[in-house]
């Protein structure tokens, strides 16, 4: 009797669920599939992951007031006229996606220098902090209380202590232990404003209001107006000491100059404003110098509480574009469908494909996932390389060498549904050229796998593989 009751009850819970995945709005067939699969044959684990990672679920306050702060702040971020340059005809698709899904346009008169991949690059970045006259501001996900982490914290302190208005963006989750550091109760007391984005809160309670797994995963630097630093790189040594077995990881990291970073310092206010109700607006009338020769530049920011586009849509626009050659540097890959579609037909038209992943990634999950693309990649064409130096974790797409794009977010629905991320799009100049030759050095330290190869794996780990790319589309 209890059997047949639970039955009935599981059954139709599992029904109203799957007639919910069927009803909402903006989701991709394969995934409505893919839930309703893992709803019908999983019983209640099924129902209970929908309900826990089904869904982007926000505040309906947190939602109102990004929306609100995106309105005060869009009217102030236009570029100045000097700015303005027609960009080139290839770019143009791609430049129209990424302003259609983020609202910035593409910027001229801009520099970008690649720093180095070893811990130097933090050096610079504490140089930069050690001149500031006027503010720095500071996010990450990962900040770490290690060399480099101590590092920063001690420039930041220094810069609040003469006076210099200084504001640190931590990742609640992604920087759970650095917030109980000494090194964030010491910025907290010299006069740093420390701010924890997207708290935890209960685990299961506080799911029912807003996704619990949100994260904010950008990565910026603003320092007076003037300079920036962005890419791939946490605020944490090459080392990266919470996960040793995978190291050294490896990262980019760009210092850039010139009116993109205006569009830089727009993203870091639209999270302080969201997160203090601290109105920074006015910091936005300051026009960046236009820098001569310089280079096209034009941020793409995300999150899940504005769903124009996706980073996903821009890639695939910027993929689409490419004629001659095209190389792909991501840790993570679990595409869309499309995003997976637009790399395996620019192979199949005749473009040379190159994809660098690493060879051994610290998520078993993600890892087995991604081997599950391996065979379609391949027989379209594409070289894959796998990097054995460490965990790369660099993310670059560059297109016949003279259109690159760099930043926080990985080739994973997570970046483009979940986090909230920032990605620039370079135009003209050399910093394409510098990405081209760091990603050589990437395959120097890494070797291609072949249709043999895969074939060649056992029948557990093709079954393995081919299960969870299944799954990927609600991964």
């Amino acid at each position: 009797m209890w059997t047949q009751s639970f039955a009935f009850l599981h059954y139709a819970v599992a029904l109203a669920v799957s007639i919910r995945v069927l009803l909402r709005p903006r989701l991709e067939p394969t995934v409505r599939l893919s839930w309703i699969l893992v709803i019908e044959l999983v019983p209640l684990v099924g129902i209970l992951a929908y309900v826990l990672f089904g869904e982007i679920r926000l505040r309906g306050a947190d939602v109102e007031t990004r929306a609100n702060i995106r309105s005060r702040l869009s009217g102030l971020w236009k570029p100045s006229p000097e700015a303005i340059r027609h960009p080139p005809d290839f770019a143009a698709p791609v430049i129209a996606a990424n302003r259609a899904t983020t609202g910035f346009a593409a910027v001229a008169g801009n520099r970008a220098h690649l720093l180095s991949e070893e811990d130097t690059a933090i050096t610079d970045l504490v140089h930069a902090i050690d001149g500031a006259r006027d503010h720095v501001h500071l996010l990450f996900y990962i900040w770490l209380d290690d060399n480099s982490g101590q590092a920063v914290a001690q420039a930041a302190i220094r810069a609040a202590q003469r006076g210099v208005k200084v504001r640190a963006v931590i990742d609640a989750f992604g920087s759970r232990s650095f917030s109980y550091s000494d090194s964030w109760q010491e910025m907290r007391d010299a006069g740093v404003e420390c701010i924890e984005a997207l708290p935890l809160g209960l685990p299961i309670l506080g799911n029912l209001t807003r996704r619990m797994d949100l994260r904010n995963h950008r990565k910026i630097v603003v320092i007076d107006h003037v300079t920036g630093f962005t890419g791939s790189r946490n605020c944490s040594d090459k080392a990266f000491a919470v996960k040793p077995r995978f190291a050294p990881w490896i990262d980019i990291l760009l210092r850039i100059e010139g009116p993109v970073v205006r569009q830089m310092q727009a993203v870091f206010l639209q999270d302080w404003m969201s997160y203090t109700g601290e109105d920074l607006g006015d910091m936005l009338h300051m026009n960046q110098p236009v820098m001569a020769p310089g280079e096209i530049a034009q941020v793409v920011a995300t999150g899940p509480d504005d769903r124009q586009g996706s980073l996903s849509d821009c890639m695939a626009t910027m993929i689409h574009a490419a004629r001659e050659r095209l190389v792909i540097t991501t840790p993570y890959y679990v595409p869309d469908a499309s995003l997976d579609s637009a790399i395996r037909t620019a192979a199949r038209r005749g473009v040379e494909v190159t994809i660098i992943l690493p060879a051994r990634n610290d998520s078993l999950v993600v890892q087995a996932t991604s081997e599950g693309f391996y065979y379609g990649l391949v027989s379209a064409g594409a070289k894959l390389m796998l990097f054995h130096d460490g965990l790369l974790h660099s993310k670059i797409i560059t297109v016949d060498g003279r259109m690159a794009m760099i930043g926080s977010a990985n080739m994973d629905r997570r970046s483009f549904e979940l986090n909230y991320e920032m990605n620039m799009l370079f135009l003209g100049g050399d910093l394409t050229e510098e990405l081209d030759a760091r990603q050589q050095t990437y395959i120097a330290r890494a070797e291609s796998i072949t249709l043999g190869e895969i074939r060649a794996w056992s029948l557990w780990r093709r079954l393995r593989n081919n299960l969870l790319a299944l799954a990927a589309p609600i991964l």
